[in-house]
């Protein structure tokens, strides 16, 4: 049967919870932005704009500079 959405969420932070405790849960969900706009429409202002070279490049320079992203501590 499948679940729907609801049952998906809560399920996913009942794991959460069970994995990492309620305070550490929610350090992790308040990490998460989900942000605003929209993207799709967005990012023609801006990737219209760029050839395929210049997009890997960036790509490449990122992965260089936050190769740690993941590394902070979260409080």
């Amino acid at each position: 049967m499948m679940k729907t959405q609801n049952e998906i969420i809560k399920q996913g932070y009942n794991a959460l919870i069970n994995s990492l405790g309620i305070t550490d849960t929610i350090r992790f969900i308040q990490y998460f932005n989900p942000g605003k706009g929209d993207y799709t429409k967005e990012r023609h202002q801006w990737l219209d704009e760029k050839n395929l070279r210049d997009v890997l490049t960036e790509i490449k320079e990122l992965e260089i500079e936050d190769s740690n992203q993941y590394e902070e501590i979260i409080e």
